[in-house]
């Protein structure tokens, strides 16, 4: 695996995620409690950045249809989301926040 930095742990709150582009993908990096999580930031269901949803007790709505994922472990927990999304293994290392892309 290919680790990348991708932000520090200081530009996310638990409430305000962060849209980062890695390699042409759109993901974003959510905080719940003390922990970071790597998750595909477009809504399957139609274009939307998830990270402009709604975040609340672990789980992100998207802000045009609803579709609620589970942060964690991206899956589709109602809504017309057609699919789980896309996960990727995180890191924090000296402050700062790397994600593992497959090579």
């Amino acid at each position: 695996m290919k680790w990348v930095s991708v932000c520090q742990v200081d530009e996310i709150e638990e409430y305000m995620p962060k849209s980062v582009d890695v390699s042409d993908m759109k993901i974003g990096i959510f905080q719940v409690g003390d922990h970071y999580f790597a998750i595909e930031n477009i809504c399957p269901h139609a274009y939307a950045l998830l990270t402009e949803g709604f975040v609340e007790d672990g789980t992100v709505e998207c802000p045009l249809h609803e579709a609620i994922f589970d942060i964690k472990t991206g899956n589709l927990e109602s809504g017309p989301g057609c699919r789980n999304l896309l996960t990727y293994p995180v890191k924090v290392e000296d402050g700062a926040i790397l994600i593992a892309l497959e090579q």
